[in-house]
């Protein structure tokens, strides 16, 4: 923010008017927030957003806040489904509406309060009394005054970076409200900070794991909640969070509006998002901005074949030497390989740190501020950071490891290209990953473009492209997708198909009655008989040996019924098991070891 002389316009009184420059002092000019205001949005909240100097509302703002306000002789609010790119301003989009209700609640309680200390004034005036003072404001901080929170909404996020990303904005659009509070509730923080900012809280902003510990301890209620707000909701509904948020859902059934936002929504995921919806979405609204397919037009997508692991880092180490590079995400796919690539890029001169959720948060917070204040140049992580991470000034994201789904990519690459500005997303892929570099293609339903650096060739072939949406080598030589051929007589590629005999001949089904080729064991002489097993006596517990066999006497037993030996009906089985004759020589490791007695 600019220094408060500079922005109204003044001088400073300790320089005379001789000493001041002949320039004429710029002023800043104010910035114009008519369209917010044109959306019925709250006074405060416009001048809150002139400041932030946002003009005019995003697409997704335009579409979602006419329809999340509730508007006059509306019988209840809308319950909305939204879907839109990653950096296309959704944080504002569900954070306006729901702020603006806040106020006019807030309002309208401060409104009854004074009409109410009014009437008490003149009735006390007419009984020649003295009016009643008003209430003093009590510390909330003092344990004696506390009060468990009961926030008016809640806004659910998937990682603690995202959370407390929406929380610093909502601080910042609330900057002209008096009385109104936020809070933010992540995991690794100090309960009792928590619990303090928790104090008459409004919005509470928090990941589930947190809250609920704090729900259960009677820290915070949710009987009060009136607005749900799911960011990323793909990812909440995902398995990881599936019971957490059932039970938020079932803790908030009072709530009168649901919104879920994401740049992705699979089938499946929509159909676990209307159970959390009134009526079973039964009234929802659905709003779609962009699809997957025309998601990132400002973002340059490339791709790079390497041989192996080496061969990528040294595409790494090539791209950010690039002097066009301001800042870069560096996406691994595990926390180890996080850490090893951070310090073999320290170890390299780079300005690097590696976040991800195996660390605490006060040392992830660090790291993050460090990047946001431009002290880090390269961020390696983990997909911790695939979401909430919101830096205009990263330019680049390399994706070293490849993401575990195909939508995990949209969000990866959304941390750069935000707000309208150009980024680019580089892909590192050996050739073993051919088939998730198609998952994500046939996600996107957009080819990525190959290139090679000169000198980094690789030695290998790079893969067919693609004919009627499938790659030759998924195909794999049979025409079936997903690398199975489509007869099973032509084996099952050149890498178990070579040197064998066909399928169908070596295993034919056993009631053909004829023996199988290729098997050392002979078939049965008819086997469309039913097999009969041989009657098994009983075992004694004690000697494991049938009952009433003198042979087999607890006193007298050979070595071999002792498990020292073959037994004499493992029909030449005595080697690695004995698997021969009708109850074999045991499960040992061999019939004569110590372990060649059979285990039962």
């Amino acid at each position: 923010m600019s220094d408060a002389f500079e922005a109204r316009g003044e001088t400073s009184p300790a320089i005379s008017t001789e000493q001041q420059p002949t320039a004429p002092v710029e002023t800043t000019a104010p910035v114009d927030a008519s369209a917010f205001a044109a959306l019925g949005l709250a006074p405060e909240l416009v001048a809150a957003v002139a400041d932030l100097g946002f003009t005019q509302p995003t697409a997704v703002q335009a579409r979602v806040m006419p329809l999340a306000i509730k508007a006059e002789g509306a019988e209840r609010y809308a319950d909305l489904m939204v879907s839109s790119q990653t950096g296309s301003g959704k944080t504002a989009a569900f954070l306006l509406p729901v702020l603006h209700t806040l106020i006019q609640q807030q309002a309208a309680r401060e409104t009854a309060e004074r009409a109410e200390r009014e009437r008490l004034a003149v009735e006390a005036a007419l009984r020649g009394e003295v009016p009643p003072k008003a209430p003093k404001r009590k510390n909330p901080l003092l344990p004696r005054h506390f009060k468990a929170a009961t926030p008016g909404a809640l806004v659910l996020c998937p990682t603690r970076e995202l959370a407390q990303q929406v929380a610093h904005d909502a601080i910042d659009l609330v900057r002209h409200c008096r009385g109104l509070r936020i809070a933010s509730v992540v995991g690794g923080m100090p309960y009792q900070l928590q619990i303090a900012k928790l104090q008459n809280a409004d919005l509470v902003v928090a990941t589930p794991g947190r809250l609920l510990d704090l729900q259960r301890s009677m820290q915070l209620k949710l009987d009060q909640v009136q607005f749900l707000v799911v960011d990323e909701a793909d990812r909440m509904l995902d398995l990881g969070f599936s019971d957490d948020l059932a039970e938020i859902n079932a803790l908030t059934a009072q709530r009168r509006q649901t919104m879920m936002f994401s740049a992705t929504f699979a089938p499946r995921i929509q159909q676990l998002a209307m159970r959390v919806m009134h009526d079973n979405g039964k009234h929802v609204q659905k709003v779609q901005i962009d699809s997957p397919q025309e998601q990132h037009a400002n973002i340059k997508q490339v791709l790079f074949w390497a041989d192996h692991a080496d061969h990528k880092r040294k595409l790494l180490d090539h791209w950010l030497r690039d002097a066009s590079i301001d800042q870069a995400i560096v996406f691994a796919s595990t926390q180890i390989e996080c850490d090893g690539l951070a310090g073999e890029l320290q170890q390299a001169g780079f300005a690097a740190v590696a976040l991800h959720g195996a660390l605490s948060q006060g040392l992830r917070n660090r790291r993050l501020m460090a990047l946001r204040n431009g002290q880090v140049q390269i961020l390696v992580a983990t997909d911790v950071a695939a979401r909430g991470i919101d830096v205009p000034t990263i330019t680049h994201v390399f994706n070293f490891g490849l993401p575990m789904k195909a939508e995990d990519y949209t969000h990866r690459i959304g941390r750069t290209g935000r707000a309208g500005r150009d980024g680019l997303a580089v892909t590192f892929a050996e050739f073993r990953d051919r088939r998730r570099i198609a998952d994500i293609e046939a996600y996107t339903q957009q080819r990525f473009k190959a290139e090679v650096v000169p000198g980094l060739e690789p030695r290998e072939r790079p893969p067919a492209p693609r004919r009627d949406g499938w790659s030759s080598e998924r195909r794999g030589g049979g025409g079936r997708p997903g690398g199975r051929p489509a007869g099973r007589g032509e084996g099952w590629g050149p890498s178990r198909g070579e040197g064998r005999a066909p399928y169908a001949e070596a295993r034919p089904f056993r009631g053909e009655g004829r023996p199988f080729q290729g098997d050392a064991r002979p078939a049965r002489a008819d086997s469309r008989a039913p097999y009969q097993q041989e009657p098994r006596a009983p075992y004694n517990n004690d000697t494991r040996a049938p009952r009433g066999d003198v042979r087999f006497s607890r006193d007298d037993r050979p070595a071999q019924a002792r498990g020292w030996g073959q037994r004499p009906n493992a029909g030449g089985g005595g080697r690695e098991g004995g698997f021969g004759g009708p109850r074999g020589g045991g499960f040992g490791e061999r019939a004569g070891g110590p372990r060649g007695r059979r285990d039962r």
